[in-house]
């Protein structure tokens, strides 16, 4: 039986988005996944390091899917929901959690670490990670790109000015870590299909992802996403392409 809107939007309100797990959006939406495979980049990195700082860890679910981690981990987080949850996971395999702000300075002395990661960073901070960074450290990094989902945030918000289109351009990346004095190594985009295949996914996504529509809430959008909701009914799930890049920089030395 369909199920209606109303019972799709109490739904998608009434769920937790604490941490980095978009599992309740099995079966509800699908990302396809850029070919790298950044867990496993990660992971090979994490198993060669002494010292490793996961960036904005989220909940600490993809630092805590590495088989191996190096006898100093550390993972930094500012949303207290997420804190708790990436506590509760990280710290039985030796990984210490710190409330961070997001924002300089990274509470770490210089050269503190060989390994930095982020995945999915809100904002990268180029001369705090170089300057954490022993000589010959590395940074690795899978981030957003630009106009990621744009498809989405322009239903609600309308066409958004090139320059918000073209905001986490990787040239920008790459420039901005030289710029620190990091030398990148390595840096690949994709864009790739995102699939929503019921309002209720599109809810629970908007809250999560808390940035694409800046204020986003079920009162304020109501008309638009009822409209949405029959739009899928009729025609199938909303697609949006979801945009993608990796960056891998060393620390001279």
């Amino acid at each position: 039986m369909t199920r209606t809107f109303d019972h799709l939007v109490a739904e998608a309100e009434s769920v937790s988005v604490a941490g980095w797990d978009f599992c309740w959006l099995d079966g509800r939406a699908t990302e396809q996944r850029p070919s790298w495979g950044y867990q496993r980049l990660m992971s090979e990195r994490l198993a060669r390091a002494s010292a490793a700082l996961d960036i904005q860890t989220g909940g600490g679910e993809v630092l805590a899917g590495a088989p191996k981690l190096p006898p100093l981990t550390v993972a930094t987080e500012s949303w207290p929901p997420n804190v708790e949850k990436a506590t509760r996971l990280l710290h039985p395999l030796g990984a210490a959690v710190v409330v961070d702000r997001d924002e300089p300075p990274l509470p770490f002395g210089v050269g503190a670490f060989d390994l930095v990661v982020s995945r999915h960073p809100v904002r990268v901070w180029w001369d705090e990670i170089a300057r954490v960074l022993r000589p010959g450290g590395t940074y690795l990094s899978q981030q957003v790109g630009p106009a990621s989902v744009f498809e989405l945030v322009e239903y609600f918000l309308g066409p958004q000015p090139e320059e918000t289109r073209r905001a986490r351009h990787p040239d920008d990346a790459r420039e901005a870590a030289e710029k620190a004095g990091l030398e990148v190594v390595d840096l690949r985009s994709e864009a790739l299909r995102t699939e929503f295949f019921d309002i209720g996914a599109v809810i629970y996504f908007l809250r999560k992802v808390v940035w694409m529509v800046p204020g986003f809430t079920v009162a304020r959008y109501r008309d638009r996403l009822r409209e949405l909701h029959d739009r899928i009914e009729a025609e199938g799930p909303f697609v949006a392409r979801t945009t993608r890049f990796l960056i891998e920089a060393r620390k001279p030395g």
